[in-house]
């Protein structure tokens, strides 16, 4: 019990095509597709910008110790 297994698979399709249409599940397909596209892009941005605070705020540790 726990585990999905073909039939339950094509049985939940089934009715997602009859509720929402095979036109409308595409752009829901879509629409989610791009959303997580944008979440990943998302993540990847926010840890390139910790990285780039780190070095600006070493930047100016290092010129003091220059001076």
């Amino acid at each position: 019990m726990g585990r999905i297994g073909g039939g339950e698979l094509l049985l939940i399709a089934l009715i997602a095509i009859l509720l929402f249409g095979a036109s409308r599940l595409s752009d829901i397909g879509k629409g989610l597709g791009e959303g997580i596209k944008n979440f990943k892009k998302g993540l990847r941005d926010d840890s390139g910008d910790a990285e780039a605070k780190k070095q600006i705020e070493a930047k100016p540790g290092d010129d003091a110790k220059k001076s």
